[in-house]
């Protein structure tokens, strides 16, 4: 059978998942003549959302993550549940660089403060509370003691954000 592009035929995908793919302008195969469910059903199919979900989620989804946090294990949980695969990024064992943390922070849009965690004791113990530390200070503390990086920090095509609390996930995803 031969696979066809999807122009003009819109109306015979109505999955969740086809109406995503064609509002970001990519093509669905069809099979003419068929009914959707066909299409649904089709090993084709299963194996197009498969690859689709895990190209997706390698190039568009993002979790700085520690897994010994409730909160980031939870937010890692939503991702998953909404069946994204994000790329896991374990920023405890795999820092970022200054680029990539101003650039998150940027996109986050809030204050450099915000993205410090102030739980930890070394906060307190490097002075960071004090309201003299400026940014680029506070991006060294963190670049030099990653533990002082608040957690998860979630990127999706929605936006870059500190997912604290977990609840907070559903502001960018799905």
């Amino acid at each position: 059978m031969e696979l066809k592009g999807n122009e003009g035929q819109k109306r015979l995908f109505d999955c969740a998942h086809c109406q995503k793919v064609l509002q970001r302008g990519e093509i669905l195969p069809y099979w003419p003549g068929l009914p959707h469910i066909t299409h649904v059903n089709s090993r084709y199919h299963a194996a197009f959302t498969a690859f689709t979900l895990i190209k997706l989620a390698m190039s568009e989804f993002i979790i700085y993550h520690n897994p010994r946090c409730g909160t980031s294990r939870n937010a890692l949980q939503g991702l998953r549940d909404g069946g994204v695969e994000p790329t896991i990024i374990e920023y405890l064992k795999n820092p970022p660089d200054r680029a990539t943390l101003k650039k998150l922070i940027a996109d986050m849009g809030v204050p450099v403060r915000e993205v410090v965690r102030a739980k930890e004791d070394l906060y307190q113990e490097l002075g960071l509370d004090d309201a003299a530390v400026g940014d680029e200070q506070l991006i060294d503390a963190m670049l030099a003691h990653p533990v002082l990086i608040n957690r998860p920090i979630v990127v999706t095509p929605k936006g870059t954000l500190l997912v604290r609390p977990s609840e907070r996930l559903a502001e960018i995803f799905p």
